[in-house]
């Protein structure tokens, strides 16, 4: 089994919570996939004393049977419990069967795993899971550890809830992605040995998820490994996109066409745009939509450099879905050897350019602490300018703003060998920097900033223009 790679803020907090004189109750979300299940029972390994996970799709009584049965495997009596008839019954169960229990020199912990599978609609389940926290839990030495894929159900319904469990949450993580530092890690961890450009390539497409990573084999190569998760009969990523959205919303067809949408026009659309798209006159039902993607870490939300709240930008994020849409989908006869060929496609190269920067956007940190502004105050956000009579229109996919009163225009470029800047590339972003310049009227001083995966190649155009030349190690910081 592969051991606990990172997470080193997550288990600080579950190692507080475990500690702590007082009861605890920790909200544990994140997409699915990620490794919360993982996450936990890693950490607490034996010292799990109840562990309770939800059926996707289910009624109440399965649900409670499943319950029913943790319960009595908990209990020092030998003699059978009966079956409770509702969740109420089901958690005084619980509480008699503790009280059972001899004392230890620790917390006991208890585990609720996919909690909105087993907090189904009009199960109440929640409100008696409220009566055991607020009449039981919260007077003795436990923790309850609660958790979920479906992390804007678990935001809405738990850590904003209104009824018993009001500010009844002692701590909260929300478990994301590996990043590209613990990417690595993890395949160290696997003796698993690729380069920093390979294991970019492979992170453009799994989008550090654990679950999707362990799928990745050593012996091959990047292009192998890709071709039997994602276009090889049962491969684990040919039809994951058909299963990932129904599991975390009801109804996920909506959120589907959403994904679509925004899948379509990569640089990003305004809510006005994606209702004209849908053909839908919601507002709300789009803006609820919208909400319950970013928070599930699909789909992130921006403002263009000095624009307002209206202008707000949505951009579909999460790599694998990106992927799917453009190379997987209608790819209905697997093929071996089908990634080798697809690689190596304009339509590939044209693909990883916008890849590679979103994965520069969710690395915006680490690009920071190897520009050395980590300590100043600074905003990552993007540039968006249509042209006017004098001036032509341009993009930056880019700019990070500093309270030292400068700008970083970040140039990124996606290439397999170091860059080459050409006279025409130079005179490109020397347009780029009047226009920007001209169409804000900042007085900031304006550092253009190249970010490729190998650097740049000097030369007299490169002197000229570029100021800060960042490779792909910087996203390893």
């Amino acid at each position: 089994m592969i051991k606990l790679v990172g997470r080193t803020k997550e288990q600080a907090i579950l190692e507080e919570a475990m500690q702590s004189p007082e009861p605890e109750m920790v909200a544990l979300f994140g997409r699915r996939r990620v490794g919360k299940t993982f996450l936990v029972r890693s950490f607490f390994a034996d010292k799990i004393d109840l562990e309770i996970t939800g059926i996707q799709n289910s009624t109440s009584k399965p649900q409670i049977e499943n319950f029913h049965y943790s319960v009595n495997e908990l209990s020092a009596s030998k003699n059978q419990l009966p079956l409770p008839k509702n969740w109420l019954a089901a958690f005084r169960q619980l509480i008699t069967v503790l009280n059972g229990l001899p004392k230890i020199k620790r917390k006991r912990v208890l585990f609720f795993d996919e909690l909105p599978w087993l907090a189904s609609k009009k199960s109440g389940f929640l409100s008696a899971f409220g009566f055991f926290w607020n009449n039981y839990a919260s007077k003795h030495d436990i923790l309850v550890i609660i958790c979920g894929s479906a992390a804007s159900w678990m935001i809405q319904k738990i850590v904003h809830n209104k009824g018993g469990l009001h500010n009844r949450i002692t701590q909260r993580i929300h478990l994301k992605p590996f990043n590209l530092t613990e990417t690595e890690a993890y395949f160290a961890a696997k003796k698993i040995n690729l380069t920093r450009y390979q294991i970019v390539q492979i992170y453009m497409i799994t989008g550090g998820i654990p679950y999707y990573l362990k799928e990745i084999k050593r012996g091959k190569s990047w292009v192998q490994n890709i071709d039997d998760m994602c276009f090889a009969e049962g491969g684990l990523l040919r039809k994951e996109f058909l299963d990932l959205y129904p599991a975390l919303f009801e109804n996920a067809e909506r959120h589907i066409d959403i994904i679509r949408i925004l899948g379509s026009k990569r640089k990003g659309m305004t809510r006005k745009e994606i209702l004209r798209a849908l053909n839908s006159p919601s507002t709300g039902v789009i803006s609820k939509l919208l909400k319950e993607l970013i928070h599930s870490g699909f789909v992130s939300a921006y403002y263009p450099f000095g624009k307002k709240k209206k202008s707000m930008l949505y951009r579909l994020t999460d790599e694998y879905s990106l992927f799917y849409l453009q190379f997987i989908e209608g790819k209905r006869t697997p093929e071996g050897g089908m990634w080798q060929t697809l690689s190596q496609t304009q339509s590939y190269k044209s693909w990883s350019g916008y890849a590679f920067e979103n994965v520069c956007l969710k690395h915006n940190l680490q690009i920071k602490e190897a520009l050395r502004i980590g300590g100043i105050y600074s905003e990552t956000s993007a540039f968006f300018f249509a042209g006017n009579d004098t001036l032509p229109g341009t993009q930056i996919d880019m700019l990070i703003d500093r309270n030292d009163n400068v700008i970083n225009i970040c140039e990124i470029k996606f290439y397999n060998d170091k860059f080459i800047l050409t006279k025409e590339y130079a005179e490109k972003l020397r347009l780029k920097r009047t226009i920007f310049t001209e169409a804000t009227q900042t007085k900031k001083q304006i550092f253009v900033t190249l970010i490729s995966t190998f650097g740049i190649m000097p030369n007299a155009h490169s002197s000229d223009i570029i100021d800060v030349s960042l490779d792909l190690n910087a996203l390893f910081n």
